[in-house]
């Protein structure tokens, strides 16, 4: 026999107040007193009430669902922040739409599906520069991760510049001559910025600036790619994958880490300290972007359009590069 559906009005018996209440506290409404607000949330919980989205679309004209753009989620960092928004989100009562752009990056189909599902607005991952494009005729309130400013929407992110930099001077400090980088690819935001971190070290310490080789995030690349690097005492690698597939090549080839190449990589994966040796890496915090991502979205539905936020990154210590 089917569960009947718990009512507004026997959430309001339960908790000793007028229906009208409960409608404000489902609504989010500022009119309700904190401690009745408590006592009605909590007879929520105990009868397991569920607003009815639709119906309170409707009301409100919002439809509390956000929409999530990214290019792929097959990246770790992706994969991260999609689970950091959906945690954060569901923490607020909004609910998450994920559309990807796919090989053909079709930003105007992913748009398109995302007004027609009535999100209220969205986070776009690591996409910047195609979305700036279409940003003023989205209809959407955005919220970007890893951007150039820009008015159109809010930017939030990694300092990538000063994670490469930090990296790059623990290696020239640790005496050696110049530092070789492994870098992302060329068309990727966060990989231009680590670029540019890596630079401005070598060019700060006067250090020779060596020829950049270049992967595409994975392991298989920075497998395929170390063959380049055979000058290398110390290597940047703008993320753990390819530093994984790096180290790989270097065992391969004889060569010991850290005594005869020191490696640190960028992003701190789980799984970072588990490698062989485990990888002195840049730590960025995805919980902490997927949460002022949301943070910052809820803030603009609501009505006051929020500041740009850029977090630093640490570097975490290891046996690849002391």
């Amino acid at each position: 026999m089917p569960q009947k559906r718990v009512s507004m009005a026997m959430v309001a018996q339960r908790a000793g107040v007028s229906g009208q209440t409960v409608s404000r506290v489902a609504n989010d409404s500022p009119r309700v007193d904190p401690a009745t607000r408590a006592r009605v949330e909590q007879a929520m919980a105990e009868l397991g009430y569920r607003p009815n989205r639709a119906a309170r679309a409707l009301r409100t004209g919002r439809s509390h669902t956000i929409g999530l753009v990214a290019q792929t989620l097959a990246t770790i960092g992706n994969s991260r922040m999609l689970q950091a928004v959906a945690e954060s989100a569901a923490s607020r009562g909004y609910a998450v739409t994920v559309v990807t752009l796919g090989a053909d990056g079709g930003i105007d189909d992913a748009f398109d599906r995302l007004r027609d599902q009535g999100v209220d607005g969205a986070i776009v991952l690591n996409e910047a520069t195609a979305l700036a494009r279409h940003a003023a005729s989205a209809g959407l309130r955005l919220v970007v991760v890893d951007s150039l400013p820009d008015q159109r929407f809010t930017v939030i992110g990694t300092d990538h510049a000063a994670g490469a930099r930090t990296a790059t001077e623990h290696l020239l400090a640790a005496g050696h001559r110049t530092v070789h980088h492994l870098a992302g690819p060329a068309d990727s935001y966060a990989a231009a910025e680590r670029e540019r971190g890596w630079r401005e070290a070598l060019g700060d310490a006067g250090a020779p600036e060596p020829e950049l080789v270049r992967g595409d995030w994975s392991a298989a690349s920075g497998y395929a790619r170390i063959g380049e690097l055979a000058d290398a005492t110390a290597l940047f690698v703008a993320n753990d994958q390819m530093a994984l597939g790096a180290l790989r090549a270097l065992a391969d080839a004889g060569r010991r880490v850290p005594e005869d190449v020191a490696v640190i990589g960028f992003d701190d994966i789980a799984d970072a300290a588990e490698f062989q040796p485990p990888l002195t890496t840049v730590r960025q915090d995805f919980d902490a972007l997927g949460e002022q991502a949301v943070r910052r979205l809820v803030d603009w539905i609501d009505g006051a359009r929020p500041d740009d936020l850029l977090l630093s990154p640490a570097l975490v210590t290891r046996r690849s590069a002391p």
